[in-house]
């Protein structure tokens, strides 16, 4: 319940703040590509604290990252500016049924269950799921050993559907960081992400006594999300993607953040 609450105290406050303008429109029917580019913008929902992806630079806090930069990079093919918000996991896609951003751009899987509401563009990052436990836990060593096991994440994560599907009950949390201090502390037993946030995060907490328990053999397709039926947006952001695979931008921007090509399968 306080959970439902949270959400519902966070998309009142930003439905609040959207209502003076500047903003996507609350309509989540009014996102046309006409309207972004008559607006001169493009209004983005991400994390902000989701390195390699969207975080803050520690040096200067602006808001950096693979994501970022492809957003960015989808905005100017478009002809307009891109306009971030952020907010927490949870209420992100949540947030495109009420117009609060026009998309979501913060390494989105593509799922059955969310393709039923809405639209993606063609996929923009590739990434392996793996299971996170301390150095000291050895009693994973498979998906199948998942089943009765905790296991923290953001619940409505892929990720979270990907830990329910073998078995594991779900420790709700805020984010990446928050998940691996509850493995750290014993109050999980585990947390899957993609591998690529779990090398970044290793390289920033090289001390950190986690590891690698399974990898899995299936290939996570991460995209940008929006409504339904916006599909001349749709179209545009899958030229503008295209077009940035083709020039070698997104392999320019993922070795640049991830030190591999996540672009590509």
């Amino acid at each position: 319940m306080k959970k439902l609450f949270f959400l519902g105290l966070v998309l009142s406050l930003a439905a609040s703040a959207f209502a003076g303008g500047g903003g996507a429109k609350k309509d989540a029917a009014s996102n046309s590509l006409d309207r972004i580019k008559s607006a001169g913008e493009l209004v983005i929902g991400v994390e902000g604290t989701y390195p390699p992806y969207t975080y803050h630079d520690a040096a200067t806090n602006k808001l950096v990252g693979y994501d970022v930069e492809v957003a960015e990079a989808i905005a100017t093919k478009l002809g307009v500016k891109a306009k971030f918000v952020e907010s927490r996991w949870d209420s992100l896609i949540i947030g495109l049924d009420s117009g609060l951003w026009d998309v979501v751009i913060n390494e989105v899987g593509i799922t059955p269950s969310r393709k039923e509401k809405y639209d993606y563009s063609i996929p923009y990052s590739y990434a392996h799921g793996v299971v996170i436990v301390r150095n000291d836990n050895n009693s994973i060593k498979s998906f199948e050993d998942l089943n009765g096991k905790s296991s923290a994440q953001t619940v409505t994560s892929n990720w979270a559907q990907l830990a329910e599907r073998y078995g594991a009950g779900l420790i709700g949390t805020d984010g990446f960081n928050e998940s691996v201090q509850l493995v750290i502390d014993r109050r999980a037993d585990m947390t899957i992400n993609d591998d690529v946030t779990f090398a970044d995060y290793k390289k920033e907490h090289p001390e950190s006594p986690t590891k690698i328990a399974v990898t899995s053999t299936d290939v996570s397709e991460c995209a940008v999300i929006l409504p339904k039926n916006q599909n001349e947006l749709r179209d545009a952001i899958d030229k503008a993607l295209s077009e940035l695979s083709a020039d070698g931008t997104l392999t320019n921007l993922s070795l640049k953040y991830l030190n591999i090509d996540v672009s590509k399968r």
